[in-house]
Parts: C-alpha cells; structure tokens; sequence
C-alpha cells in the first residue's frame, strides 16, 4: 500500500471523514482491510490515481479533449443497450424476428 493510500485508510478509520459520526466508516474501513478488498479498491488505488491524472493532464488542451469526447460519444453505439438486447434475443433466446435488427 502506497504511503497516500495509507494515510486515507488512517483517516478514514479515525472518523476524520465523519467528525459528528466518528465510526460511521469503520464498516467500509473493515471491510476494505479485513474482508479481502471484494471489489478491488485498494488494488486498483494505483492505477485510478494515474489514469485521473492523465485525464486532468489531458482537459487542460480543450481542443484535443472535445475531439475526444466527441469520438467516445460516436463510437459508443457499439456498445449500446440495444445492440446488447438484439444480441440475447438471436444468440441466447432463439428470438427472431427481434424487434430491432441492427444488421440492416
């Protein structure tokens, strides 16, 4: 564990997130510590940290930040909810006609 990551687990056992409360986050410190990081917080502390890093770095040029937004927004449509759903539908369920073909 990183000397930061360290110092925010102190702090969020000690009740310095919560000073009217101080134990309302020792379940989440509890279970970060002692239940085996189950959704992988703490492993994935590091690389969060340097991927926001990356994306503050990257805001501050606007004009290089808007064309990729704007490339996320456009090429999301792979992976939308409807795309999934015809998917089941034909490859899971065995439904055809589905209600939307995409393939045409």
């Amino acid at each position: 564990i990183s000397k930061e990551l360290h110092h925010i687990l102190d702090q969020l056992g000690s009740g310095f997130f919560s000073q009217g409360e101080p134990g309302l986050y020792l379940p989440l410190h509890s279970s970060l510590l002692e239940g085996g990081d189950r959704y992988m917080v703490l492993a994935d502390f590091e690389p969060y940290v340097s991927c926001q890093e990356t994306m503050a770095t990257a805001y501050k040029d606007l004009s290089h930040w808007t064309k990729m937004s704007i490339m996320n927004v456009a090429r999301v449509g792979w992976f939308s909810s409807d795309r999934t759903i015809d998917e089941y539908a034909k490859e899971i369920w065995s439904v055809s006609p589905s209600p939307i073909d995409l393939d045409k």
